[in-house]
């Protein structure tokens, strides 16, 4: 087996030498749009100036989970995640000192976005928080275990959505961490089969024996009615997230309030999923067709521009 860079596609690792910026930022609209199928949607409601930025930083946050999910080995995943975190302080290191300069494409395109954007790092270094606990933790003893790992795995992305799009008060920052939580929530409700494909057990251990529920269970895909219950439960609890964090589009910017709505609806409909499958995620993973997806971007596109009072 592979290890290191080489468990992972060539361009990811580090060039002889460094690009231009339009090298880089060229390199991460290329990885934006071969990994992430919606990614091409969502820019379609931003800003032409804002793109460059929201490329540069997904191609951080994609390569960073790379590293820790597709190495295929926890030691070699924790030594590279090292490495991307030494490059991420170059980055800032290099606002001043110049002769310090990061050398990876990824970097030299979101240098270019933290200092346009003036995003600190904290989010940054969070999200390799998670990816690091993923090495070492693969079963959470309660929900506020789960809550406290989606406090570094999801809510930075959210967090540096909203600096690269100009907002940075605490309220809009608390109420995208809702939503963000959310999120990470229902794709976790969703890919309990898939998690548990890698030893990672996300439902809450305490609530395993609230309803009666064993690993052994979800390793055999047996359905049964307590783990429907614990399901119901789950799902319940994800969308009184969701809905915590829906005043956030109403306070940001029509381009912004149409992502919002679509990723809000994205993972609510994940939910509904979940449910209309009768809470059996054993069997088969719930999923949303590419009809209904381009559905909901028309709906939340036609909703958030009526809803302002704007001719679609």
């Amino acid at each position: 087996m592979a290890s290191g860079w080489a468990a992972l596609p060539p361009e990811y690792g580090f060039p002889e030498h460094a690009p231009s910026l339009a090298e880089a930022r060229a390199f991460c609209d290329r990885l934006a749009r071969q990994h992430y199928e919606n990614f091409s949607v969502a820019t379609w409601f931003l800003p032409a100036r804002l793109r460059p930025h929201f490329c540069s930083l997904y191609a951080y946050c994609r390569i960073a989970d790379d590293l820790g999910d597709e190495v295929g080995s926890p030691v070699e995943s924790l030594r590279l995640l090292d490495e991307w975190e030494a490059e991420l302080d170059l980055t800032y290191a290099s606002f001043s000192d110049q002769a310090r300069q990061p050398r990876h494409p990824v970097f030299i395109a979101l240098r270019e976005t933290i200092r346009t954007c003036e995003i600190p790092q904290q989010p940054f270094a969070d999200l390799l928080k998670a990816f690091r606990q993923d090495q070492t933790v693969t079963r959470y003893e309660s929900f506020a275990g789960l809550l406290d790992y989606c406090q570094f795995s999801a809510n930075p992305v959210g967090r540096l959505v909203l600096y690269a799009c100009g907002y940075r008060d605490e309220q809009r920052q608390r109420l995208s961490d809702f939503t963000c939580t959310a999120l990470q929530l229902a794709n976790f409700w969703q890919d309990v089969t898939v998690d548990y494909g890698k030893a990672r057990i996300y439902l809450p251990l305490e609530d395993l024996r609230q309803y009666g529920v064993s690993e052994e269970q979800i390793a055999a895909r047996r359905i049964t009615p307590e783990f429907r219950e614990l399901m119901r439960f789950q799902v319940s609890r994800a969308r009184d997230w969701f809905a915590q964090g829906l005043p956030l589009a109403g306070m940001v910017d029509r381009d912004l309030a149409i992502d919002i709505e679509l990723f809000t609806r994205g993972g609510q409909r994940i939910l509904d999923a979940i449910e209309h499958q009768g809470y059996d995620v054993l069997k088969a993973r719930p999923a949303i067709s590419k009809t209904h997806k381009l559905f909901m971007v028309v709906r939340a596109a036609l909703q958030t521009l009526t809803s302002r009072g704007m001719r679609p």
